[in-house]
């Protein structure tokens, strides 16, 4: 089947767009990235998320006008693809999240992506399929992560465990004991699948270090490229000591987390210990690219069974040289590079993932896994828009 996969994170940098060409059944898939774009949101679009996300109010009116505007620009990105819409099979959109809110012993979770499946199906004909969170949510799940089952179907090695950590705005694992993914299975059950799977968010990946770029660049500046501005300055450990104090990187998993902790207030939080420790811009960029770097260490060595040979690191923080340096340096017993030594583009490693699950939910496949995401059962996710 060809099927568009469109994903937006954290970082909020724009919309990931790929063509793929998927074949095979049940868990037994092959993938193929025909094409893939990255599609920037328009300023005004971008500002209005991270306003929402910084806990800034909005009215019901300005919330639907955002929704469509954000749909607008899925739309875009898919045009942009330049690919004939005729020939699409599906279409599998993440959306953009506003709020994101783990379930806990007093309250449900809840989630909320922005972006219209139905008006996506409606402007491009191709069947959509999105809003993938929410059946996980309702079984007692954190919604997230949902890509652990991918990986172990694209990344998995038969002699060797894997753990593949995604470095979007925030940062997640799966961790993949050794499995055979080239055996034939007689049944397509979600008992095929593989076992002893572990997944969680880690912590903040780009969505602080983004917000510090941005605030000391007076705005001339969105990220730390290649993290060449980190790496002019020297990292703080007493100070990744205190934020690793954080209840978070205690909690063992399942777990998953966001903007609604680590986001522009907790990013201020740390300027300001920065500042009153006389960091300069460069040691502070230092030492919240090495504090990323040791939230991953830190959850390995924690919830971990061993740490893994390989290190599969994707997503944008995988271009970040500093970031990848601090990686090396933190987990000297595993060899740590990029999904694209494995033939995955580390760019769009999520918005190809968000294809497959459009796969698997129209084929009937169960995609979320509850020793993951905490949910009391498999199930469909996703919900269908016809065009």
């Amino acid at each position: 089947m060809r099927i568009i996969g469109l994903m937006s994170g954290t970082s909020v940098d724009g919309i990931d767009a790929v063509l793929t060409e998927i074949t095979g059944e049940g868990y037994e898939i092959e993938v193929e990235l025909v094409k893939g774009i990255t599609y920037p949101y328009s300023d005004n679009v971008r500002s209005q998320i991270l306003a929402i996300c910084a806990n800034q109010p909005v009215t019901l009116m300005e919330l639907a006008a955002l929704d469509d505007a954000i749909a607008q620009q899925f739309i875009q990105a898919i045009r942009a693809l330049e690919s004939d819409l005729t020939s699409i099979d599906l279409i599998g959109s993440h959306g953009q999240t506003l709020y994101h809110r783990p379930p806990s012993n007093s309250q449900l979770g809840y989630t909320q992506q922005l972006g219209r499946g139905d008006h996506i199906a409606a402007a491009t004909g191709c069947m959509t399929i999105s809003n993938f969170r929410v059946a996980d949510i309702a079984l007692g799940g954190q919604g997230a992560p949902l890509v652990p089952l991918i990986d172990a179907c694209l990344l998995s090695q038969l002699e060797n465990d894997v753990a593949v950590q995604n470095i979007g705005g925030i940062g997640n694992v799966t961790y993949l004991p050794a499995w055979d993914r080239g055996a034939k299975r007689e049944d397509l059950k979600p008992e095929s699948a593989p076992k002893n799977i572990m997944g969680w968010d880690t912590g903040p990946g780009n969505a602080l270090l983004d917000w510090a770029v941005t605030t000391l660049s007076n705005g001339e500046k969105s990220y730390d490229q290649h993290g060449e501005w980190a790496a002019q300055g020297r990292s703080n450990q007493s100070l990744i000591d205190q934020w690793l104090q954080q209840s978070y990187f205690q909690l063992a998993p399942p777990k998953s987390t966001g903007r609604e902790l680590f986001g522009a207030d907790y990013a201020r939080q740390c300027w300001q210990i920065a500042r009153s420790q006389k960091l300069s811009p460069e040691d502070f960029l230092a030492t919240l690219t090495d504090f990323t770097a040791a939230t991953v260490e830190l959850s390995y060595r924690q919830f971990l069974p061993q740490l893994p040979k390989e290190v599969l690191i994707g997503g944008g923080g995988s271009r970040n040289r500093f970031l990848m340096e601090c990686l090396e340096r933190r987990l000297p017993e595993c060899k740590v590079h990029s999904t694209d030594d494995r033939h995955i583009d580390a760019d769009y490693k999520e918005a190809i993932a968000f294809a497959v699950l459009a796969y698997w939910r129209w084929h009937g496949i169960p995609s979320n896994l509850p020793s993951v995401t905490g949910a009391s059962r498999s199930c469909l996710l996703g919900e269908i828009w016809e065009p």
